[in-house]
């Protein structure tokens, strides 16, 4: 109904809906080596990439998928885990999101970046399918390179789904 209809959508920039969240790495969120466990890593990460999609649509959001998580570097117990994400690109009903992952010791303050991954969001409407979502619009260089970087991104992905 009105949630499908694209009249007169404004556009949002990366910067209104971008997100930093952290946390502190615990016991019970590590491996037999004191490491993060991946799977909370990825949780934490689609908790902050839903919450950047849901601040651009306005909607509730669901993931749909993630492209290339990549693991630099293991995150020890007693470590901060930062998570910074940022839209990178929105098309009319789904969102992809960039999400940096960074470890911080905070005895010696050291901070690297440990993972990085893009996940896509899809925006639902009260009746719970597909949702019109704001255009993106970037703002600067790096902004402008990664929205195109996404586009390919989503074209490599729909064509891998096309051979399925």
């Amino acid at each position: 109904m009105a949630d499908n209809v694209n009249s007169d959508v404004k556009g949002k920039t990366p910067s209104a809906s971008q997100i930093e969240m952290t946390e502190l790495v615990l016991p019970n969120d590590t491996n037999l080596l004191g490491n993060l466990l991946g799977g909370r890593l990825m949780h934490w990460m689609d908790i902050a990439g839903a919450m950047v999609a849901t601040r651009h649509s306005n909607k509730t959001v669901a993931t749909v998928a993630l492209d290339s998580l990549d693991f630099r570097h293991p995150v020890r117990m007693g470590e901060l885990v930062i998570l910074k994400a940022k839209m990178t690109w929105a098309g009319k009903t789904s969102m992809e999101v960039a999400i940096n992952v960074y470890a911080e010791n905070m005895k010696t303050g050291n901070v690297i970046l440990t993972n990085k991954a893009y996940l896509t969001f899809v925006a639902l409407g009260t009746d719970c399918k597909p949702s019109v979502v704001p255009p993106l619009i970037p703002e600067t260089d790096d902004e402008k390179k990664d929205y195109i970087e996404a586009e390919q991104r989503r074209n490599e992905r729909l064509k891998k789904r096309a051979k399925e």
